[in-house]
């Protein structure tokens, strides 16, 4: 089981991953974009933070799943720390484009509260999984960068959530104020029953 849920994981963030390609071939009508005012849209600072947080959200979902897996980082330490600065890099950018973008979000404060909390939740955890192993501490920072790629996964699980609230309520705007933390709050609740069983064990 537990190999069969890498795996889906793993096909599910590739997928999701390379989502922002979408928008250099589909019309911005036929997106997400088409849900924002026309204000929204000629605005440079808010379109350069959505480009920023699809682009490198989907660039650290992309890459983020393969960290996991002692058997990868053992045969492939410089690899795994090539990879790791990138995905910090890249969760850096996207989730302080994410706070921004929180305040605009669709579906008000409620549903603007809850992706802000997720922006500062990713970059946090991030950032102390970094600081963790500079100081050497390893089961740390594996702790604290499952709760990063919890937040990265948000981007997956928003896509899970959504349609079916959607066709379970037939309301859209009152489902995508609740994936607002949907897509997020059960994610982190994983990850601690992860590191928790991890912990037991080590």
């Amino acid at each position: 089981m537990k190999k069969i849920f890498f795996v889906l994981m793993s096909v599910l963030a590739l997928l999701i991953g390379i989502y922002p390609i979408m928008y250099a071939f589909v019309e911005l009508k036929y997106t997400f974009l088409s849900s924002k005012s026309p204000v929204l849209l000629y605005d440079i600072t808010w379109k350069t933070a959505f480009f920023a947080h699809i682009i490198f959200g989907g660039i650290s979902l992309f890459i983020g799943w393969r960290q996991f897996g002692n058997s990868f980082r053992e045969k492939h330490m410089k690899l795994h720390q090539l990879i790791g600065k990138i995905y910090v890099g890249s969760v850096t950018i996207s989730s302080v484009s994410a706070i921004y973008m929180g305040f605009y979000a669709n579906g008000g404060m409620i549903s603007a509260a809850g992706f802000i909390c997720l922006g500062i939740i990713w970059l946090f955890t991030t950032f102390l999984g970094v600081i963790q192993i500079q100081k050497g501490q390893i089961l740390k920072h594996q702790q604290l960068m499952t709760y990063s790629y919890a937040c990265t996964f948000a981007a997956v699980t928003l896509r899970l959530w959504y349609p079916l609230l959607q066709s379970l309520t037939k309301d859209p705007s009152g489902s995508y104020t609740a994936v607002a933390w949907l897509c997020w709050v059960p994610n982190l609740l994983a990850a601690y029953c992860i590191n928790q069983r991890k912990a037991a064990t080590t």
